[in-house]
């Protein structure tokens, strides 16, 4: 028997951009640059496989799971929170420091 969780697809995670405030869902399957751009945030990214490290971020609060083993950080910055949005994903909500991020809605 299904229970009603299961037919309401995978769980959303609130994401807030620093120090913005900006926010928006990020499934536990997406990574979080992809939903910020669906989103209308462009964060600064490049390779998209968590070599280039454009797309550096700091965690603020939150949990999230990088796709890849050993993305392109090293020991030291992710000790201190550094995350590569390109390839991570939230298991729970977030607040990420990004402040080179910016709303495509926004006038200029």
């Amino acid at each position: 028997m299904n229970r009603p969780e299961d037919d309401a697809g995978p769980a959303l995670f609130k994401v807030e951009i620093a120090p913005q405030g900006w926010q928006f869902d990020c499934a536990p399957d997406q990574t979080l640059l992809l939903a910020a751009l669906e989103w209308g945030f462009r964060m600064p990214h490049s390779c998209r496989n968590g070599s280039c490290r454009a797309c550096i971020a700091r965690l603020l609060a939150g949990r999230i799971e990088h796709r890849i083993e050993w993305p392109g950080l090293s020991a030291e910055e992710k000790a201190e929170g550094w995350i590569l949005p390109c390839v991570a994903c939230p298991r729970e909500p977030l607040r990420v420091e990004a402040p080179a991020t910016v709303s495509l809605f926004d006038a200029p």
